[in-house]
């Protein structure tokens, strides 16, 4: 039964973007009386499901953006495969290292295409002034914004396309990295 209440307030979190009050959780669960929510709370909160933060109030707790991990599937040639839950992913732990530190972008523009990012794609990104050759960055190249490839050869600095179509751009003032690609999420 406890499922049908954690599915609920599952749902709510994700439409809502914030958990449920007392009074929202009577009329979900569709009872009469905050006790009997707070006696289902409390066993959410037993289970880890839900917490409550400094001043009382509910917060999810990681369960909120886990997705079962059923296994492997193969790119090859089609094999059988057993579909077994061997566990939860975190989402967050998957993409976002340093949470204080990461942001999400839609891409605009094709530059990036040969390195498989696309317009409309959301890139999570980590805030850093500091990358490597060939990381894929989002810069700022004389006063404007873009994500290309950083590219280093002793002193110089330059950001390099993914697409033929485009050169490279080599600053003629400044050309400071604002952030490191971290992620690239597609929806079909």
């Amino acid at each position: 039964m406890q499922n049908i209440y954690q599915t609920k307030i599952y749902s709510f979190y994700e439409k809502n973007k914030r958990m449920p009050t007392y009074s929202e959780m009577m009329k979900l669960f569709d009872f009469k009386s905050k006790n009997a929510v707070a006696k289902i709370v409390g066993k959410m909160i037993l289970a880890g499901i839900v917490a409550k933060d400094h001043l009382g109030r509910l917060i999810p707790t990681k369960s909120f953006g886990e997705v079962p991990f059923l296994g492997f599937v193969t790119a090859g040639l089609p094999a059988t495969v057993d579909e077994e839950l061997t566990d939860t992913m975190n989402l967050d732990d998957l993409l976002v290292g340093k949470k204080e530190l990461t942001y999400m972008l839609e891409v605009d523009g094709d530059s990036m295409i040969d390195a498989h990012i696309e317009k409309g794609d959301m890139v999570i990104v980590e805030k850093t002034s500091n990358a490597k050759d060939m990381q894929i960055v989002i810069a700022e190249v004389d006063g404007e914004f873009t994500m290309k490839y950083l590219r280093k050869k002793g002193n110089k600095m330059w950001l390099e396309p993914a697409n033929k179509n485009y050169k490279p751009i080599y600053p003629e003032f400044s050309l400071n990295v604002i952030a490191v690609l971290k992620a690239v999420i597609r929806k079909y």
